[in-house]
């Protein structure tokens, strides 16, 4: 995933309302930027922090900039969580993912289970459906450990139920977690933050999901899929 036009680079002012920040750029000048992240992005909103935002093409919207990148321990990470989906569906189009080849159809946002839409569909005329749930990772509080999820998520526990209902039904069901970063070796789900979601992995697991993960290269040019990640679960 390239982006469109090259980053502003500034320094992080505050984070409040959830999605919204003040950033200073580096010429002084203080912007309001759109923060793309639902969660409590610990350890990702320091005041101070060297940080990247992209300009918006679209002259009518209110809120020029969108806040992408911050640098934390001289490593690059990706905030956006509007990314994640589409850097997956690059990666399995250019079958970049060995455990996901061999699928000739790819749609996105199918709805299934109990109104709910499936991230990506894909299909093949000599094997069953795999629905693809994707989650953003940039969780990490210890050396070089991934962690999801950074805030309780009843929505991340419900996609975990329904895929467990597709794969008993006879389907394939990944979930597959994207790390925003690139500097962690392996994957954990952070069950002190939120239990429930640890319980419902692990009950999917049993019920025959997939759980994939993998890293990113984050850059200031492009945040593409790197390597997988063993999963300690």
């Amino acid at each position: 995933m390239r982006f469109p036009d090259p980053l502003i680079p500034g320094r992080l002012l505050r984070r409040y309302k959830r999605f919204l920040s003040d950033i200073e750029l580096d010429g002084g000048e203080v912007v309001v930027a759109h923060c793309a992240n639902p969660g409590s992005m610990l350890g990702l909103a320091e005041p101070g922090a060297r940080v990247w935002l992209s300009p918006s093409r679209n002259p009518a919207r209110k809120l020029k900039y969108s806040w992408e990148l911050i640098k934390v321990n001289g490593h690059l990470v990706g905030i956006n969580t509007s990314w994640p989906n589409r850097i997956v569906e690059e990666a399995v189009r250019a079958e970049a993912i060995p455990e996901l080849t061999g699928y000739q159809r790819l749609r996105r946002e199918v709805p299934y289970g109990r109104n709910s839409r499936i991230d990506l569909l894909l299909e093949a005329a000599d094997r069953p459906p795999c629905y693809l749930e994707v989650k953003n990772v940039h969780l990490k509080r210890r050396a070089e450990v991934a962690e999801f999820p950074d805030s309780v998520t009843k929505r991340g526990t419900k996609h975990l139920v329904e895929l467990s209902e597709m794969a008993q039904s006879g389907a394939r069901a990944v979930m597959f977690y994207l790390v925003q970063r690139g500097d962690c070796t392996s994957f954990e789900i952070a069950a002190d933050i939120d239990p429930a979601y640890d319980r419902a992995l692990r009950q999917a697991l049993a019920h025959g999901v997939e759980a994939l993960c993998y890293s990113c290269r984050v850059g200031r040019e492009a945040i593409e899929l790197d390597r997988p990640l063993p999963l300690a679960l």
